[in-house]
């Protein structure tokens, strides 16, 4: 890729190489939908993955917004 600017390429660049932030998945109701943990039990919605169509109508749901959840264990022996 070429760049024709005056612009410093310490500008262009920045931001560019961050770590990506910490999202988990998590299963809510009958969707699936990507998180990033705030703190112990509470998450912000970052996108929703797979879900019923009125999902994404619904502003409970809509990114941005904090939700709180508890953590499940699953334990394959278990389930079976």
């Amino acid at each position: 890729m070429t760049l024709y600017t005056i612009i410093p390429m310490d500008v262009i660049w920045e931001g560019s190489f961050k770590e990506p932030e910490k999202t988990l998945d998590l299963v809510v109701g009958k969707g699936l939908m990507q998180v990033m943990p705030i703190d112990h039990g509470s998450a912000q919605i970052v996108r929703l993955i797979g879900c019923p169509l009125d999902y994404y109508l619904n502003p409970v749901y809509a990114p941005g917004q904090i939700i709180r959840y508890v953590p499940v264990l699953q334990n394959e022996s278990l389930d079976g």
